[in-house]
């Protein structure tokens, strides 16, 4: 029987990705005699995952020609690639457009990944680092029903914190969490959400006119972030934006509340750029890539 010797691979680059694409060295060690037959196979694969990771970049789909610019590579690789992984279903064509977009079985991965304790995990370490730079009691929402459930909280520092606990429901239209959640519904769905849901007033300041909240729900979809100024409860007030998933959808809403007299109007607006920050944190631990320009 020949005698394997092994050797210590130097750092390669991932195909298709250059280093300032963020690609991490790694060394291996493999058997010299067994290296060359599986460098094939590992290129291939390399490519199948750069492949998937744009086209899950693109909600609307991607063409081929588009595709093949953003891997690297030729049209004809791309498409023996990419017609292997819709005969997967983990890229499927839109017929109308011939795009290409992901498949179902991703989404069965993804959440068998991001279930609800694996969101905490993630959430929570996000959450502790917000509380801290900001003082305030950190949230992390999800949508159930018409209404939103925190599942993960942090508290900050100082005193005077806010005790809510995890699992409490509340209302979508007059909590900074909530408004996050309806902007990133589609507008038939946020139709059927205003045709069935009371507005009910829980303050003086809660939005319970229909057209009102539409027009406040546009707001925070155009920029990005949302606020309750005493909306749900008197004593306090929130700032929440949005937090993503890998395909680019609003899974969550991530947020600090802290009492009116301690967090002005003027702090919540200086405070929503950590929010921002935080929620870009928990985001790429969702899988989320910015979409390049």
């Amino acid at each position: 029987m020949p005698v394997r010797t092994a050797k210590r691979i130097e750092p390669a680059r991932p195909a298709g990705r250059s280093r300032a694409e963020g690609a991490h060295p790694a060394f291996k060690i493999e058997a010299v005699d067994d290296l060359e037959p599986q460098r094939g196979g590992v290129q291939s694969i390399g490519r199948a995952f750069a492949i998937l990771e744009e086209v899950a970049r693109r909600r609307e789909g991607i063409a081929l020609a588009e595709l093949s610019k953003r891997v690297g590579l030729h049209n004809s690789t791309t498409f023996h690639l990419v017609k292997t992984m819709v005969s997967l279903g983990y890229i499927r064509q839109m017929r109308d457009t011939k795009r290409y977009r992901i498949g179902p079985p991703l989404f069965m991965l993804a959440a068998a990944c991001l279930d609800e304790i694996e969101i905490v995990s993630l959430a929570t370490p996000v959450l502790e680092s917000l509380s801290r730079d900001t003082g305030e009691s950190g949230h992390f929402a999800i949508r159930r029903g018409d209404s939103v459930v925190v599942v993960a909280r942090t508290s900050g520092p100082g005193a005077f914190q806010l005790t809510d606990r995890v699992g409490i429901v509340r209302p979508a239209h007059c909590t900074a969490l909530g408004k996050v959640v309806l902007a990133a519904l589609r507008p038939e769905q946020f139709d059927r959400h205003l045709a069935r849901s009371e507005l009910k007033p829980y303050t003086a300041k809660s939005i319970v006119e229909p057209d009102r909240l539409r027009r406040e729900i546009e707001d925070v979809r155009r920029a990005g972030v949302a606020f309750d100024d005493g909306e749900f409860d008197t004593e306090v007030r929130c700032v929440a934006v949005p937090v993503r998933d890998f395909t680019g959808q609003v899974v969550g809403a991530i947020g600090i509340s802290g009492p009116v007299w301690r967090l002005s109007l003027q702090a919540l607006q200086s405070r929503a750029r950590a929010v921002h920050e935080a929620a870009a944190k928990l985001s790429a631990e969702f899988g989320y890539r910015a979409t390049l320009p």
